[in-house]
């Protein structure tokens, strides 16, 4: 049979069969058959269920946004719990159960490439502690002592008798018995691993590529209502008076529901939504930030960079007699702007405030468990009564995490239609004005250099805007957000004097996390060691080494990552190499860019080599492909920059927020200089040496500084 249907039909079809919302589809022809075969299965542990017909269910408690985590969690369970991988699938965790079992499944924040690796241990002893069960299950039938059995593939052997049973037929017996102590569980070690360690099928791809799986704007719902928003162009504005008399005469308006900072208009679909909501006549009070610009942002940070006394974020030696007394002393400004995470799904939540008394919310979201904690609060119900459906996520890069402004206002929206489901989705417009953006930064750095170029102090001073004051403000510690100085603050160089302060500087413009959160810093530091490497006259790479520890993972990387590169070989005519390496999110990183720079000052990338240590690598091609990721996302970073004025950002879409397209693609090449004993992250870590590997080769090639993003071509062209 073919079944010709577009994705749209198939979503709309699916949620009419019943009224019922689900993640995974399947066809008529097979539904039956795979239901029975599938019933019943046994909750083996809370990680754990496997059916009957020996399938294996694994529960995913953080969220799946492209980024790979999912199949990553999944192949460490699996490992342990020595199943057939091709019967392993997976299902997100409830965060209503999560809580309800007192949090049994840990963290379910995603961000800071921390997934996998603040999760592995007790993920993997999930699996252990399941197969231990199955086996226990299966020798207590026999009669014989389960170290007399084994495992492979879902199959218990028993070694002497030879007989044999498979996990589906010992999982109910297994499900009924205690777990063990998770502090005798004992793991594979990693030179054992079968699953875990190799470039195993991404378990969602298949679906993804039938258009399958459900993200939070896909939601659809019996009777559902639709919900554009229309928030205060200057933040932390407020709605002064509003006229909605003609939006509400418009078709298939249900009503309009105003919250403090936005209005929300509410109608049969989300088209003729968006459209009353443009016919809103809103009068706002902008409060005292109406006339807020970069200029005034820069001149903030600027009075902060000239403080006295300012928080000391590192401090070793004694910099100013060093600087004084230094042969040469290199000092430089380096400055970046706000910049939206630009996901492709727009901010959305649906939620639902059922007859019964439940809240029921569908979302993309980095954390259930801060969707839900934000349904409740703002549907004034405790959170046994919210249920968080985590849908995949279109783009997340930090800005689905904290925040969940968009469930809170779904939630104030829904609770106007109870009864009914009501799905907000944010024009690109207001995703691109009312983000919480990556914060502006301006940094001044000063070093000295001895008589034979080597570096005796590093003074950095850092102001810019504080995430942790706005979404974590119990992590300010003594003055510091450790987001706006990691890279300064904690240098692998061996440098004997050196100084790092923090000016928090909180203009009114919303920051959060952004992919890899403190990345400006390695841009800042990178760039400016390669000036001093330069003013010393040395080449960039000996001139970190020397700066470096023999048994510096930072230094073992760099050199890693030269060797790959070939670097100091003949290069193509017009091509020139940069260096940059830096360590964070649990992983270090040294990249080499090979890049020409053509008549118009515009930038090439021909080739860039990825060297990382994240001790062990879960899924080879899952982190191949996070660093291709983080590559071109970041070489947005040199065109892309948010302006802003009378308090407000000015740009609204990618006809000027443009994103990185096919042709700017270069090769890329990762190196995995893995020395094991640790866990560390891919998402982010990669991301750090992009900027300053690609423009220090752009010095080498004009020999012209970039000080400051984004830049315009004509700054690269030579004199």
């Amino acid at each position: 049979m073919t079944l010709a249907i577009n994705r749209r039909a198939f979503l709309q079809a699916s949620a009419a069969t019943g009224g019922v919302f689900a993640l995974e589809f399947t066809f008529p022809a097979t539904a039956l058959a795979q239901a029975k075969a599938a019933a019943a299965p046994a909750e083996v542990t809370a990680w754990v269920l496997i059916h009957p017909n020996d399938s294996v269910v694994i529960r995913i408690a953080r969220s799946e946004m492209g980024q790979g985590s999912l199949t990553g969690l999944a192949q460490l369970v699996a490992e342990e719990l020595e199943c057939d991988w091709s019967k392993v699938s997976t299902e997100f965790v409830s965060p209503n159960e999560h809580v309800k079992r007192k949090r049994i499944w840990g963290s379910m924040s995603t961000g800071g490439s921390a997934g996998i690796r603040t999760s592995q241990e007790y993920v993997r002893k999930a699996g252990a502690s399941a197969r231990e069960m199955l086996v226990s299950a299966a020798a207590t039938q026999w009669k014989v002592p389960a170290s007399e059995c084994t495992v492979d593939k879902g199959v218990i052997t028993h070694t002497a008798s030879k007989r044999r049973v498979s996990y589906g037929k010992v999982a109910a017996d297994a499900a009924k018995l205690e777990p063990p102590d998770q502090k005798t569980v004992k793991l594979k070690d990693p030179k054992d691993w079968k699953i875990a360690g190799k470039s195993m099928r991404r378990l969602e791809l298949p679906d993804k590529v039938l258009g399958k799986p459900i993200f939070g704007v896909d939601v659809q719902l019996p009777g559902m209502l639709h919900a554009s928003i229309v928030q205060s162009p200057v933040f932390l504005g407020k709605v002064k008076s509003i006229d909605s008399a003609a939006a509400e005469k418009m078709r298939g308006v249900k009503g309009v529901v105003k919250g403090d900072g936005w209005v929300a208009v509410v109608a049969d679909n989300w088209w003729r939504a968006n459209n009353a909501a443009k016919a809103l006549k809103i009068e706002w009070d902008e409060g005292a930030n109406g006339k807020v610009s970069d200029e005034t942002i820069k001149a903030l940070f600027k009075a902060g960079l000239d403080e006295k006394n300012l928080p000391e974020a590192k401090k070793v030696g004694d910099v100013g007699p060093a600087l004084a007394a230094a042969a040469k002393v290199v000092e430089a400004e380096y400055y970046s702007p706000y910049l939206s995470h630009a996901t492709m799904e727009p901010m959305t939540s649906t939620a639902w405030f059922k007859d019964d008394g439940m809240l029921h919310v569908w979302t993309s979201t980095q954390n259930g468990e801060a969707s839900m904690a934000a349904a409740s609060e703002a549907g004034g119900l405790p959170l046994e009564k919210v249920e968080v459906y985590k849908t995949m996520l279109g783009g997340g890069f930090g800005r689905r995490g904290a925040p969940q402004d968009y469930v809170r206002q779904s939630v104030v929206i829904a609770k106007q239609f109870m009864g009914k489901p009501v799905k907000l989705i944010w024009s690109r417009e207001e995703d691109m004005q009312h983000g919480f953006y990556r914060p502006a930064s301006l940094v001044r750095m000063k070093a000295g250099l001895d008589a034979q170029g080597n570096v005796t102090a590093f003074q950095s001073t850092i102001a810019c805007p504080s995430i942790l004051a706005l979404l974590r403000p119990e992590g300010i510690q003594k003055g510091i957000d450790f987001t706006a100085v990691r890279t300064l603050s904690d240098m692998s160089y061996t440098i004997p004097n050196q100084l790092c302060e923090y000016a928090q500087k909180n203009p009114h413009v919303p920051v959060g996390f952004w992919r890899a959160p403190g990345l400006q810093n390695a841009y800042y530091r990178e760039c400016f060691v390669d000036e001093l490497a330069h003013a010393a006259g040395k080449d960039p790479l000996a001139f970190r080494l020397a700066m470096m520890k023999p048994d510096d993972k930072n230094r073992l990387v760099l050199e890693a990552v030269a060797k790959a590169a070939n670097y100091g070989a003949p290069l193509p005519p017009g091509v020139f190499r940069g260096i940059a390496q830096s360590d964070g999110f649990g992983s270090f990183t040294a990249m080499v860019a090979e890049v020409s720079v053509n008549p118009k000052g515009e930038i090439k990338v021909h080739r860039v080599v990825l060297a990382i240590d994240s001790g062990y690598v879960v899924n080879p091609d899952a982190c191949h492909a996070q660093a291709q990721g983080n590559v071109i996302f970041c070489i947005g970073q040199f065109y892309q920059g948010h302006t802003i004025k009378d308090g407000r950002v000015m740009e609204s879409n990618f006809h000027d927020f443009q994103l990185p397209r096919l042709p700017e693609m270069p090769k890329v090449e990762t190196v995995f200089a893995s020395t094991g004993g640790f866990w560390g992250g891919h998402g982010e870590p990669g991301a750090l040496c992009v900027a300053p590997a690609i423009l220090n080769a752009a010095f080498a090639a004009t020999g012209k500084r970039i000080r400051s993003l984004p830049f315009k071509p004509e700054e690269l062209v030579k004199a």
